[in-house]
């Protein structure tokens, strides 16, 4: 059986997370913990219809809304960069994240930490797909590490250009 390819306006990412899903969906859902791992300063309403506002990197600011808040399971949200001249204005794209349990094989049922499959959906253009793959590498690493009890420091992207 052949596994369907990536669309060419998606980015797919998969991590182990050793964190429970309730913890790892609270750096998700909460603005602190949020700005703990990605981003500057912002401004979110964590509900379905809700907007949210964040400054990443610099000049950056990515604002959309959540479509869909299911704790501790799954997140859906519109993503996009404001300012003239981005690819991906505000909203334009779509970003669902799933947690689900990860099982020790020797004792399921226990949960041994999280799988977070992150789908970013309806990006322009094949440079748009690197970048935000890139970006979502770097973010998703920085959101492990809070979510396993460590501090990944200054973010070292905060004068980087995305988009």
């Amino acid at each position: 059986m052949t596994t369907p390819a990536t669309p060419m306006d998606t980015v797919t990412l998969e991590r182990r997370i050793a964190a429970r899903p309730e913890t790892v969906f609270g750096f998700l859902t909460d603005r602190d913990k949020w700005l703990s791992w990605m981003g500057g300063d912002g401004t979110f309403s964590f509900e379905p219809g809700g907007p949210y506002r964040t400054r990443i990197t610099g000049e950056n600011v990515a604002s959309g809304s959540f479509l869909t808040v299911d704790p501790p399971e799954r997140l859906v949200l519109t993503w996009g960069w404001e300012g003239a001249g981005t690819p991906l204005a505000p909203g334009s794209t779509r970003l669902e994240i799933t947690l689900e349990p990860a099982l020790e094989p020797a004792l399921e049922p226990t949960p041994a930490g999280t799988v977070l499959h992150l789908l970013h959906t309806g990006l322009p253009t094949s440079e748009a797909c690197e970048a935000h793959a890139e970006f979502w590498q770097h973010y998703v690493d920085r959101l492990s590490l809070r979510a396993e009890g460590g501090d990944p420091g200054p973010d070292p992207w905060t004068r980087r250009p995305t988009g």
